[in-house]
């Protein structure tokens, strides 16, 4: 019978043969991934779960496989004090430090004329951040620290790239009748990327069928006539997490159609970053090399349509 009051853990223990140097190598690769702590040579461990047993158990075998010993234990701990001193093991603190102090000399270097090159810095310490918490057993304060000034600061560095970008509103989201916004009047920023473009073929293909679009190039000059989307202050911008295609989804009703959620997450990863997907890559070469282009707002919506089309139909059949 399992003590509820006492922590379950995985431990691996392996034995290979001196001369195999490369499955070592990669056993070990595969538990510095899954975060495992080493308490002796040979002797890996991890906080019980089904993965985590499942992934012990998938690297013994690799053992096994190449002449070597290996067995999966799993035990409660003896006490709190062994309890204490296997957590101490996964702590992430040094880690989470280093990107803070990361995050904070690269700070200083936020001008316009370095933008460009701190926000691939930014990336990559974004990334480093991910791979930290992934292996983070016992997250606390310290990866909260750093989530909050990533955050932070990466929408600090999208203001001073893009400060016409439209900053998040904080509300629920209205649910809206189509029959209410026919032949209507548009409007949204000049030269539309990801976000604008999906929204205005979204309008057009969904919403409104006879929709007329406007491009500003002051959204402060938007006519009172025209409906806006995504710069501040329009009818239609982000709300919360959403970028604006996702906001007009939950707004008309258009949220039950999985394809259309799917395109949603497309563009929001394209918008804001987030969660990848695999074609947007492809999407993003694809749409810079329209804008390129057309120099023209309404053709290069025309195109772009042709490609969020065939997009909305691969994902409708899948």
């Amino acid at each position: 019978m399992k003590d509820s009051a006492r922590p379950l853990w995985s431990m691996l223990v392996i034995s290979l043969p001196g001369r195999r140097a490369t499955p070592r190598m990669r056993v070990w690769r595969a538990l510095k991934g899954l975060g495992a702590a080493v308490l002796r040579d040979g002797v890996y461990l991890l906080p019980y779960s089904e993965s985590a047993d499942r992934s012990l158990q998938e690297q013994a075998d690799v053992v096994r496989d190449s002449g070597g010993d290996a067995h999966v234990i799993t035990f409660s701990s003896t006490g709190p004090l062994q309890s204490e001193y296997f957590r101490a093991l996964f702590d992430r603190t040094a880690d989470y430090t280093r990107l803070i102090e990361a995050i904070r000399k690269l700070k200083p270097t936020f001008t316009r004329k370095r933008a460009v090159s701190a926000s691939r810095l930014l990336r990559k310490i974004h990334r480093e951040f991910e791979s930290v918490a992934a292996t983070d057993h016992f997250p606390g304060p310290a990866k909260e620290q750093v989530q909050h000034l990533l955050s932070g600061t990466e929408a600090e560095l999208t203001a001073l790239l893009y400060p016409d970008e439209p900053r998040s509103a904080v509300g629920e989201i209205r649910r809206l009748n189509r029959r209410d916004y026919q032949r209507r009047v548009w409007a949204t920023r000049a030269r539309p990327w990801v976000d604008r473009l999906a929204c205005a073929w979204l309008i057009h293909r969904f919403i409104d069928p006879k929709a007329r679009f406007i491009w500003l190039k002051d959204p402060k000059r938007c006519p009172a006539r025209a409906i806006g989307f995504d710069f501040d202050g329009a009818a239609f911008s982000h709300v919360g997490a959403r970028v604006t295609f996702e906001v007009l989804l939950a707004s008309f009703g258009l949220d039950d159609d999985a394809a259309l959620t799917r395109l949603g997450g497309l563009v929001h990863y394209l918008d804001i970053g987030g969660v990848p997907v695999a074609e947007a890559t492809g999407l993003e070469m694809v749409l810079n090399g329209m804008r390129q282009q057309y120099a023209d707002d309404g053709k290069l919506l025309r195109e772009a349509s042709k490609a969020f089309d065939y997009l909305y139909i691969s994902y409708t059949e899948e």
